[in-house]
């Protein structure tokens, strides 16, 4: 039902807009005011779907209504009512605001019918698009609003960024300080226990030269620890550099597996390498690649209670050098390998783990592959042993020089 207002001082009037919008067939109800006074009550205090008003008012006329109207912020359909010849005063009232005009002597039902059902469909229109501006201004200040939280989110993501920054630059140093400071009386330790052991035929009983041998045994011991806090502090500090040279990659593998090989035979662990090379000669840096072989050996070693470990090389292209460093220990499961290079973790974390460490030897291993312009992966299952990869440059692009061709005898 749509709920009209009719607004005339002319009782005659009203009742023939009425009568008229009665007979269009359509479910209306009819409200009526007299004069601008109390259609403006009416209006305050009920919804019209559309007002037919009568230019002619005792108090204020049609214009006025229609511009106090718009001025309120009212937004119903305003159809205006004007006396034969009025033509001037009708477009004066649609620049005002009306929504439509129609002469006096032109009321019917057909007439009154089609200016009620365009007026409420533009109306309606102009309803929807308002709202549609409406929530399109509501969303705007939302995106506002949460740009805004975005930008303080990102400030404060910042400035946890520099703080962590700030705490890792503190932590490197105090590893730094901490380990060089121990390193010197732990040397002491190690110096005076190694002259004790030389007096071991004199005063000594063999109690006490045990407990010498216990001492210097440990002593190496922590201070292989602290060399391994100071060196990954000096990474973190991006304190180390490559020394490029050209080296024979065999030379270094061959070494490498001579220092480690009486943990290996404590442990009754076999020890061996195969070496495809086309040309062992590569230019990197000898004694960090003597490093990271070194941690991965021992770390196998470590690791591995029974059968072997060995070292594949070979060439990805002529531009590509590949090792492999295999062993058949406890292996690690997915969740294990997702961290196995994050420093300070252990795939044991208790106090009373079986297998000793700081949990940096992969963590600086790493480090020093991407220092050599290479990268680390590795392969592993639970009960079937690791391969760890290292792939590395022939010729690292930081050197001018060139590399010397060694010539090898063929593999078979």
């Amino acid at each position: 039902m749509f709920n009209i207002l009719i607004i005339s001082d002319e009782e005659v009037d009203r009742i023939a807009v009425r009568q008229a919008l009665n007979a269009t067939g359509m479910s209306i109800n009819c409200v009526e005011a007299c004069d601008y006074k109390s259609a403006i009550a009416l209006i305050d205090h009920e919804t019209f779907d559309c007002v037919f008003l009568d230019y002619c008012l005792p108090d204020k006329d049609g214009l006025i209504l229609v511009q106090d109207l718009r001025n309120a912020g009212v937004k119903i359909p305003l159809v205006v009512i004007t006396a034969h010849g009025n033509e001037q005063v009708a477009v004066a009232l649609m620049k005002a605001g009306a929504s439509d005009y129609l002469s006096q002597d032109k009321v019917s039902p057909t007439s009154l019918g089609r200016i009620l059902q365009n007026a409420i469909r533009i109306y309606q229109a102009e309803r929807q698009v308002e709202l549609a501006h409406q929530q399109l201004r509501q969303t705007n200040e939302q995106l506002v609003r949460q740009n805004q939280e975005l930008a303080q989110q990102r400030q404060q993501i910042q400035r946890q960024n520099l703080q962590l920054k700030e705490l890792s630059k503190l932590k490197s140093q105090f590893l730094a300080t901490t380990s060089h400071e121990l390193r010197t009386p732990m040397n002491v330790i190690i110096g005076f226990a190694q002259m004790l052991l030389l007096q071991r035929h004199g005063s000594l009983t063999l109690s006490q030269l045990k407990m010498i041998k216990c001492i210097l045994k440990n002593g190496k011991h922590l201070l292989s620890l602290l060399s391994e806090v100071l060196d990954f502090a000096q990474i973190e500090a991006g304190a180390l550099e490559l020394k490029a040279e050209e080296f024979n990659i065999d030379q270094v593998i061959n070494s490498t597996l001579e220092d480690v090989r009486p943990l290996a035979l404590q442990k009754g662990l076999d020890l061996s390498s195969k070496i495809q090379l086309k040309n062992p000669a590569v230019i990197n840096d000898r004694s960090r690649l003597h490093k990271v072989l070194k941690h991965l050996l021992i770390n196998a070693i470590k690791f591995t209670e029974s059968g072997s470990i060995w070292i594949n090389v070979y060439e990805v292209d002529s531009q590509r050098v590949v090792i492999d460093v295999e062993d058949t220990g406890i292996g690690l499961s997915q969740a294990e390998l997702d961290y196995i290079f994050e420093a300070f973790r252990q795939v044991d974390q208790t106090i009373a783990r079986q297998y000793p460490g700081t949990g940096l030897g992969l963590a600086m291993t790493k480090s020093l592959v991407q220092l050599m312009q290479g990268n680390i992966t590795v392969e592993s299952q639970v009960g079937e042993g690791s391969i760890f990869r290292v792939e590395l440059p022939r010729c690292i692009s930081s050197y001018s020089g060139k590399l010397t061709e060694i010539k090898v005898p063929a593999y078979n």
